[in-house]
């Protein structure tokens, strides 16, 4: 059964961002406080195929081929 919550102090800049994303998804401004509630504490379970898959399909589309050595190269980049 669904349970009713009541938001006190919502800050201005918040309650106005929550109002723009309602408007911009077509949305109450509950649904939309529901839908950014379940983002952000409900989980998204990606299993490990997908994973690797995504990867895969990420790495593909690179113009220029990486190797672990050039990766190290370029994670040190930068630091003292």
């Amino acid at each position: 059964m669904p349970t009713t919550l009541t938001l006190k102090n919502i800050p201005d800049d918040v309650y106005e961002q929550l109002k723009v994303a309602a408007e911009m998804h077509r949305r109450s401004l509950n649904s939309e406080a529901i839908v950014c509630l379940e983002t952000v504490l409900t989980p998204t379970k990606i299993n490990p195929a997908e994973r690797l898959a995504r990867a895969r399909q990420l790495r593909a589309g690179l113009s220029a081929e990486f190797c672990a050595r050039d990766i190290d190269a370029l994670k040190k980049q930068g630091r003292p």
